[in-house]
């Protein structure tokens, strides 16, 4: 395990005994580390294989760094959690990226191999278009009433923070940083990674495919499989177990 590595870009959920690998989990537009609270808990009740720690990644200007200013890049984000990851490479590593999450899982997977020769054991990608098919939009632009609109449209931040007005005026900064790093971050060449990727998707969700997830076997030459499952964008909330049972199955 990575003693005394500061850990401000994740929660940690360790195991009881020695880690033996690690499965990182990277939050969609909006969201932070607690949407994947609940999977720390499954390491623990024998879901998901022994001597497994998750890091649930922090982004910046929410919860514990809300006093910290959002980034508003997927590249620069990936830049950050690239760095902070590589105290953690000691063991076989996975990926979870939901939604813009994806994305930045991608970028990782990218850095980590070109830059410092460390290949994941694999890339999970959710509810996300191909990095050559991802459309640029221009909702962080909008208004503040247009982007709240934008947000409830697709679920997944708690509308209570949304509804109260000192609330939203604290969330706000960082989900229109978000929404400009997925609006900015166009289609680019499908570079491979060298790892498997695994894609999930809800089978009702309104913004993304089965085909626009079937499209990330383009950049894994190492590998591809498509896991289609009952829900909408946020299928994952709903369908928790499943999620975890084919995670399992990549992580034993």
């Amino acid at each position: 395990m990575a003693i005394g590595v500061d850990s401000r870009w994740f929660r940690r959920y360790a195991p009881a005994g020695a880690v033996r690998r690690r499965l990182v989990c990277l939050p969609h537009a909006g969201g932070s580390a607690g949407f994947f609270h609940s999977w720390g808990r499954a390491a623990a009740d024998g879901t998901l294989p022994s001597g497994l720690e998750i890091l649930t990644v922090r982004y910046p200007g929410r919860q514990e760094r809300l006093e910290e200013p959002a980034i508003d890049s997927v590249e620069r984000l990936a830049d950050e959690v690239t760095s902070a990851l590589l105290p953690f490479t000691d063991t076989p590593l996975t990926l979870f990226g939901h939604s813009m999450g994806s994305s930045v899982g991608y970028e990782v997977a990218l850095r980590l191999e070109s830059a410092h020769g460390i290949r994941l054991d694999a890339l999970v990608v959710s509810a996300r278009k191909a990095p050559h098919q991802v459309t640029p939009k221009d909702t962080y632009l909008r208004g503040d009433e247009a982007l709240l609109e934008e947000i409830r449209g697709i679920g997944g931040t708690d509308t209570a923070l949304l509804d109260h007005p000192e609330l939203r005026a604290l969330v706000l900064p960082a989900l229109r940083a978000d929404f400009k790093a997925v609006g900015t971050y166009g289609p680019r060449p499908p570079v491979p990674v060298g790892c498997p990727v695994t894609g999930l998707v809800g089978d009702r969700d309104p913004r993304v495919t089965v085909a626009d997830v079937r499209a990330w076997a383009a950049v894994a030459p190492a590998g591809f499989d498509l896991t289609v499952l009952p829900g909408d964008h946020f299928y994952l909330v709903q369908q928790r177990e499943a999620v975890l049972r084919t995670l399992a199955a990549h992580l034993g």
